[in-house]
């Protein structure tokens, strides 16, 4: 989703599982946006989990869901702004994923569930922590060979991007350049003048379509 010139949205889990009950993870991540494109019309993308670029390492340890950006020649469905990478990777027990990375990007790892290490001082991580890797060409995750009972595999979210290097402010759901386009930001949602995503992107009442 690009917000642009301001957009209202509510992100909400699917009708059924509302009613049925049962777990949604949801991972919400927030991509600034260069000054020059801080204005530009809003825009939704829907990407589904059958249009993203799977990948595989050749011992068959680990899965890459390439999201966003590209991944050694394989490029993943989602667009933005700026340079990114995004990839959700799964690491059975002992696997180890290393990863050719641009070198003018920065470097992230997210973990969703699973234990294991990264870099090559293999730092531990564990799920709800951030490894930020140093300068250098590759990414290295492991897992570790012994996960907990509830938690078959290690899964992580490889990020990193071109670093815009850009004065920045924030204050609620709002983020621009200035204090004076933050005012301008408020004033626009109070008069209405934010666009907004239709309540369904080919979703019914038993979930998507297709």
């Amino acid at each position: 989703m690009t917000a642009g010139s301001g957009l209202l949205h509510i992100e909400a889990p699917p009708e059924h599982l509302v009613m049925s009950g049962g777990l949604f993870h949801g991972l919400q991540l927030w991509v600034n946006l260069p000054a020059r494109d801080k204005m530009m019309a809003p825009r939704y993308q829907d990407i589904r989990g059958g249009s993203v670029q799977l990948l595989t390492t050749p011992d068959g340890g680990a899965l890459l869901r390439v999201i966003a950006g590209e991944l050694d020649g394989h490029q993943g469905p989602g667009i933005t702004h700026t340079p990114i990478t995004m990839i959700h990777a799964t690491l059975a027990p002992g696997a180890e994923l290393t990863l050719p990375w641009r070198e003018d990007f920065n470097g992230l790892a997210y973990v969703l569930a699973g234990r294991g290490s990264v870099g090559a001082e293999r730092r531990p991580v564990h799920m709800g922590q951030t490894a930020v890797f140093g300068a250098g060409s590759s990414l290295t995750v492991r897992a570790d060979e012994k996960q907990d009972s509830h938690t078959p595999d290690l899964e992580v979210v490889l990020l990193g991007g071109q670093p815009i290097r850009e004065p920045m402010a924030h204050y609620g759901p709002f983020v621009m350049n200035t204090k004076d386009e933050l005012m301008q930001a408020f004033e626009d949602f109070q008069k209405g003048r934010l666009g907004t995503v239709p309540a369904v992107h080919g979703m019914t009442e038993g979930g998507p379509q297709g």
